[in-house]
């Protein structure tokens, strides 16, 4: 039987191997994503750099594509939410 620690390890794990993947696209455009933290509601924090800052439609990038792609693989993803730079 998992603990919650390890299950919530594992789940992080997926999400930032998820966001491995999704990067050289982001990247391609000038931007860059950066996993910041997966809370236990099921949101996870991110921070969009370089060009997906300033970008108009970074919020479709962001829900219909990172997002997007969270949820279809990673379970106990419900959300993905832009944090500025801190």
């Amino acid at each position: 039987m998992q603990t919650i620690s390890t299950h919530h390890d594992a789940t992080i794990e997926r999400i930032q191997a998820v966001l491995e993947e999704l990067r050289p696209a982001i990247l391609q455009d000038g931007g860059d994503i950066h996993f910041v933290r997966f809370d236990e509601n099921g949101t996870v924090f991110v921070q969009l750099q370089g060009a997906c800052v300033s970008c108009p439609i970074s919020f479709i990038t962001l829900t219909m594509g990172i997002e997007a792609q969270l949820k279809e693989k990673v379970p106990g993803v419900k959300a993905v939410v832009s944090i500025d730079n801190e």
